[in-house]
């Protein structure tokens, strides 16, 4: 997957737990953790600004765009 969500950092750098985020957001723990550990395949932009508003951050502090390996090969 070519986007990684860097969530955990983000949580860990403003010492927020996930079920506090959770519950600040207004999002289900299950969801949270989806997003938290790379298995979400899309995120709402509502829950996006959500997030970066209770951490105080922004989306590309949450969002990391890594190529895939056949994308860095060269190869046409």
């Amino acid at each position: 997957m070519a986007i990684m969500i860097n969530l955990d950092v983000v949580m860990a750098q403003r010492k927020k737990g996930l079920s506090e985020l959770a519950k600040d957001v207004d999002i289900t723990l299950a969801n949270l953790s989806i997003l938290k550990n790379n298995k979400a395949k899309a995120i709402r932009f509502s829950t996006l600004e959500a997030i970066c508003k209770t951490l105080d951050c922004q989306p590309g502090d949450i969002l990391i765009y890594v190529p895939d390996k056949e994308d860095s090969d060269g190869e046409e």
